[in-house]
């Protein structure tokens, strides 16, 4: 089989691989845990495109199931988590080349979601989170964090992992 890739066979695949992120963000909307995972699992699509088309593609694909995202998801939270972090499997590389990357990580990771959260219950009006973080109170908002920094960190290991296929 031929393993030359040409830029119209990247397209074509980012654009089939588009379309699965889409789907995925738009079954989201059924499951309310949905709203995490459907952003995560659209990120591992978006390292098979970067791996296999490279960073241009990579990041016109990012940009297109952002947009598509925010525009057809049914759950809008979802899609603007994967707004806000879905380019980390693009940056990761750089960002494990520097000094400390566990905490430039970290760091770029709870910047994107606090702005992420103000964003959404401040400028964009949306009553039931602000309902939901009030009930919830500092102290378990504060563990929801953790516990996401925890997920962060996992999604990070997985995105390193090397997959290779075995040559017969």
């Amino acid at each position: 089989m031929n393993e030359r890739r040409t830029p119209a066979g990247a397209m074509a695949l980012g654009g089939v691989l588009a379309a699965l992120a889409i789907v995925v963000m738009c079954l989201g909307g059924m499951i309310p845990v949905a709203t995490y995972v459907c952003p995560v699992i659209c990120m591992l699509i978006l390292r098979v495109v970067l791996r296999m088309c490279g960073a241009r593609v990579a990041w016109a694909w990012y940009g297109a199931v952002s947009l598509l995202g925010l525009l057809l998801g049914p759950d809008k939270e979802a899609a603007a988590v994967f707004l806000f972090l879905g380019y980390y499997p693009i940056l990761k590389p750089r960002m494990d080349g520097t000094k400390l990357p566990w905490l430039w990580k970290g760091l770029l990771f709870n910047a994107a979601i606090l702005a992420l959260y103000w964003i959404l219950m401040h400028l964009m009006g949306m009553e039931a989170l602000v309902e939901e973080f009030s009930e919830m109170g500092t102290v378990m908002c504060l563990v929801l964090l953790a516990l996401g920094n925890v997920v962060f960190f996992m999604l990070d290991r997985l995105l390193g992992m090397q997959f290779r296929r075995k040559k017969k």
